[in-house]
């Protein structure tokens, strides 16, 4: 899981995202948001800090899911990473 943390956190500085950042909290994060959800396609919403909202695209299948993109808006600008790029 440590090599997957590491992915979500390179993807996201690389998209100039100026704060710090946890691979596993967003994972988690992500985690809680799909829970209980049923396959499909979702835009979910999540506020991460008290000024930052995370924004995923998410397609969710039987046993995974899949983050295409990630927006993060924050007072400093708007970052987007493509997580299937």
């Amino acid at each position: 899981m440590n090599e997957l943390y590491k992915t979500i956190e390179k993807k996201i500085k690389d998209s100039g995202y100026p704060r710090e950042i946890s691979g596993a909290d967003v994972y988690n994060d992500i985690c809680d948001q799909i829970d209980g959800k049923e396959n499909g396609t979702y835009i979910l919403l999540s506020k991460f800090d008290d000024d930052v909202v995370f924004e995923y695209h998410i397609t969710i299948n039987d046993e995974d899911f899949n983050l295409g993109i990630l927006t993060m808006k924050t007072p400093e600008g708007v970052f987007t990473t493509d997580f299937d790029a």
